[in-house]
């Protein structure tokens, strides 16, 4: 058993994370401002220990490190720092205190790709400030943990769903209008061809990853992983399959991606960012047979996206390490 402080664990991911956790017999410490519930009622919360910590406040004060800390973790797991500072600041205070730490990195570190499937071993090129914050957090990490010997492991979700939030849609952003309209039989507007893709990764499997990764801490220190559902989706087969759920046959038309986005008012820069950065981000899977993992639920008058990711791994060719969630 160890005990795993998890920053921000109320959240998408930890409210997966934190039961599974619980039921391993860890012993679990939640860091969150203490303002949001979980996603999901669990037996589980009633047996963790809460601590409400403002970490922009408390780094701002120079605290944050040392608090967390002084909660004497053996694992950290770090859902929610967003530049190099803010880790750094983290870093050093449990420098040579715990035995492992996971940082959740986005699969924003990257921009426009050049080959696809993308993979662990492509350079980053983010094209925002957010994901040059994650891609700068990455990169100092894993030189710390090859030189200094520092435990870090760090994770890349994809477009992250499940219980309790607005999925992304199929034409990359979280406005759930786009499912009501489908639900209507109406017509959808894709740009371009509708090849474009987005990316998605249940929460839960990224919480199974997690434990994964905890349980393999030899094979995943010091390394970058892809954290994301077996198949990417292009926004057109995302947006028929969502119709045909609905039981309507797809009414799909396509405009040029730069008139598409001009149509789309408050959410074009979100669904640019979203559409540019999934092409497909490999994480070293074993074959399987094809097929569309994402199935959409009505749900209180509106809908959700389960993108399903039953298992993946990150392999290391010529016998060396590969780390599996079966």
């Amino acid at each position: 058993m160890s005990r795993i402080v998890i920053i921000g664990g109320s959240g998408h991911v930890g409210s997966y994370l934190v039961p599974a956790l619980v039921e391993r017999g860890h012993q679990v410490v939640n860091v969150s401002r203490g303002t949001a519930k979980p996603y999901r009622p669990h037996y589980a919360w009633g047996e963790i220990e809460n601590v409400a910590l403002d970490r922009a406040a408390e780094e701002k004060a120079g605290r944050f490190g040392a608090k967390i800390a002084d909660l004497r973790p053996d694992i950290v797991v770090d859902m929610i720092s967003f530049d190099l500072s803010s880790t750094r600041h983290v870093v050093e205070a449990l420098r040579g205190k715990v035995g492992h730490y996971l940082f959740c990195g986005s699969i924003w570190v990257y921009g426009r790709l050049f080959a696809i499937p993308s993979t662990e071993t492509d350079p980053p090129n983010p094209i925002d400030a957010y994901g040059r914050g994650k891609a700068e957090c990455e990169a100092w990490l894993t030189r710390e943990a090859h030189v200094t010997g520092f435990p870090a492991t760090c994770f890349r979700p994809g477009h992250i769903v499940g219980e309790g939030w607005n999925p992304i849609n199929p034409i990359g952003n979280a406005d759930p209008e786009v499912f009501s309209l489908i639900a209507r039989g109406d017509e959808l507007v894709l740009p371009n061809l509708g090849l474009e893709m987005v990316h998605h990764v249940h929460a839960d499997d990224v919480a199974r990853w997690i434990m994964c990764a905890i349980e393999n801490r030899s094979a995943s220190i010091g390394e970058v992983f892809n954290t994301v559902s077996e198949q990417a989706v292009t926004l057109r087969g995302y947006a028929e399959t969502a119709y045909r759920w609905f039981g309507k046959e797809p009414r799909i038309a396509y405009k040029p991606f730069e008139e598409w986005l001009a149509d789309l008012g408050e959410y074009a820069e979100s669904s640019r960012g979203h559409v540019i950065r999934s092409s497909c981000h490999s994480i070293g899977k074993e074959p399987k047979p094809p097929g569309l993992q994402t199935a959409v639920h009505e749900l209180g008058g509106s809908a959700r996206i389960c993108a399903g990711a039953d298992s993946f791994r990150k392999s290391r060719r010529g016998g060396r390490r590969s780390l599996k969630i079966a």
